[in-house]
């Protein structure tokens, strides 16, 4: 009778909750698994062979002396006590934080308020390819453009001042100018994608919210701060994550344009990184600058997550 019962329980936890048929088998068989990792084996090897096994290298390089030429002599933290007494990473630090919070500031405001008009305004997919296209083009030859249109001699921006009987300004050139410039030239550059993450996340708070809103009496600017900004939340910290990861990998236009000048005033870490490895030979020292990078980045996308609760919704 016991038995009976025992087979009876088991036959039953097999069946679904309704009693109707066999529940499925979630893990799947021996095929499926085969499948399923066929498909995923070419991104994991590109994952292994192009991301981990490089940021290993990196960290066991950061340990050493290393100059392509000679072997890799083992020098244990001596580069990470360099690091922190370097003057020139420091100021490379300095000038980096500068450009990530003049980006991340215009970028995420304009990004907002280009989403929002989308979202209240048109919907079209036309708009959204038009907006994203900056997008599209080359990091090097936005910057080459902007480079030419931007020229304190022959550039069309200063000539259009001159006209106004305004002095030349040096954007690319002068101290002051220099990162502002740079930030906002990727601003522009990033603000449409930017702006279509956040409207992908605009798209799922429910239309009845707004709906309801209106029936109170809000206007559209009381919905976007009582309404969007909170719902929109966990998108907008982890876009705010990815832009500033980006922001702090900035390199192209600074390489293309000013090559960290004038007087170190654009030399951000990733510029720094690469003329230590590849114009100085230290690549034991630069892993070591890009380790350093590397926590931090950790560190600052763990707090942002955190501040922001990430993953926490409260689209019910």
């Amino acid at each position: 009778m016991a038995t009976t019962s025992r087979a009876a329980r088991t036959r039953n936890a097999k069946l679904s909750p309704g009693g109707t048929g066999l529940r499925p088998d979630v893990n799947g068989g021996p095929r499926e698994r085969w499948t399923a990792l066929a498909f995923i084996a070419p991104a994991l090897l590109g994952f292994v062979v192009f991301y981990f096994w490089p940021t290993l290298r990196g960290i066991y390089l950061s340990f050493t002396r290393f100059d392509v030429f000679n072997a890799p002599v083992f020098v244990g933290l001596d580069n990470y006590r360099e690091v922190f007494s370097d003057a020139t990473f420091w100021n490379a630090m300095k000038v980096t934080v500068e450009y990530v919070l003049i980006n991340i500031v215009t970028q995420t405001v304009l990004a907002l308020l280009l989403a929002v008009l989308l979202h209240r305004l048109t919907r079209s997919i036309l708009v959204r390819s038009i907006v994203v296209l900056p997008y599209l083009i080359s990091n090097v030859v936005v910057a080459l453009v902007f480079y030419w249109m931007l020229d304190a001699q022959i550039g069309i921006t200063n000539q259009v001042l001159g006209w106004l009987g305004l002095d030349a300004v040096p954007f690319f050139g002068d101290q002051n100018w220099a990162i502002p410039t740079i930030a906002l030239v990727n601003t522009w550059r990033h603000l449409g994608y930017t702006a279509l993450l956040l409207f992908a996340g605009m798209l799922m708070i429910p239309g009845d919210v707004y709906e309801a809103g209106r029936v109170d009496g809000a206007s559209e600017w009381k919905m976007f701060w009582r309404i969007t900004l909170p719902l929109l939340r966990p998108i907008l910290a982890l876009v705010l994550v990815i832009t500033v990861i980006g922001s702090f990998q900035a390199f192209d236009t600074v390489a293309v344009t000013t090559s960290g000048g004038p007087a170190d005033a654009t030399r951000v870490i990733q510029y720094y990184i690469f003329d230590l490895a590849f114009q100085r030979y230290r690549f034991g020292y630069a892993s070591a600058v890009s380790v350093v990078l590397f926590l931090i980045l950790a560190v600052v996308a763990f707090v942002q997550l955190r501040l922001m609760r990430a993953d926490e919704s409260d689209v019910a």
